[in-house]
């Protein structure tokens, strides 16, 4: 397939090693100033992707992305956040990362090109045809994603992209693919900048989006917030207290504790009246 890698192409600064610190940092930023316009235009297909997702979600199944490099561990750091964030359980968001998700720390970019490995770990989690699958490749050609694509593909399992360049592999495997161009990188090649940039937009878009749409925030609120540490605690006791007219604080905090999150909380009020 021939196609136009644009994030190779060169930079569009030269040496940049005889500029001044605030040469490079006024250039980086003004690179970074086009991601959010990249992601503009992608949102329409993007639109598509998250009907897709919530769809899925909906009818019970669940979503996996799958990726390497930059933008997969971007991904793992995504889905981590969600049962804390949202309070939905473990699982139904996933990110199965080449070389594994327990060893993000590593970086093994060699196992972007193992062509096993993707499909391997979908199906050790049992993906199957009630989920979706989003790859996550800036260059939109990596092996491990792909091949992963094209089995789930060639399984029935409902697939989606977030590539960053034009008509790629990566694309044309996918049901509901997404073309975030960046353009090329501050320093040539670097996928882990405006791409990578891009892309970690692009999953807060979906996540958050998607647990809206799941009924996991009320007005503004995270009313399905975990009561991690003493911070989230306190903010929960505050929202409790502005949504149920409560005006002493240990009382809704007593409340709160006993029911496990805001929304158990309201719901145990409505109950008493």
């Amino acid at each position: 397939m021939n196609m136009l890698k644009v994030t190779e192409e060169p930079s569009r600064y030269r040496h940049l090693e005889k500029m001044t610190i605030e040469e490079l940092t006024a250039n980086i930023n003004r690179e970074d100033q086009l991601v959010a316009l990249a992601v503009e235009k992608a949102l329409p297909s993007l639109n598509t992707l998250i009907h897709a997702v919530v769809d899925k979600l909906k009818q019970g199944g669940r979503m996996f992305y799958l990726g390497a490099g930059s933008g997969g561990r971007l991904s793992v750091l995504d889905v981590i956040e969600m049962p804390t964030t949202y309070g939905v359980p473990k699982g139904l968001l996933n990110a199965v990362l080449a070389g594994g998700a327990d060893k993000l720390v590593e970086a093994r970019e060699e196992k972007e090109d193992d062509t096993e490995d993707g499909w391997r770990q979908l199906q050790a989690l049992q993906a199957g045809k009630n989920d979706i699958v989003i790859g996550i490749s800036a260059s939109g050609t990596t092996p491990f994603v792909l091949a992963g694509l094209q089995q789930c593909r060639a399984h029935g399992i409902l697939t989606g992209c977030i590539v960053s360049n034009p008509g790629t592999p990566i694309a044309a495997a996918a049901d509901f693919p997404v073309e975030v161009i960046t353009g090329p990188e501050f320093v040539s090649g670097s996928t882990r900048m405006k791409c990578g940039t891009a892309q970690k937009m692009i999953f807060d878009i979906i996540s958050t989006t998607t647990m809206i749409q799941l009924g996991r925030v009320e007005d503004n609120r995270m009313v399905n917030v975990a009561l991690i540490n003493d911070k989230i605690v306190d903010r929960a006791v505050k929202m409790l207290m502005a949504k149920a007219g409560i005006d002493d604080y240990e009382a809704a905090k007593k409340l709160l504790i006993e029911q496990g999150s805001v929304r158990k909380a309201l719901d145990h009020l409505s109950q008493r009246i």
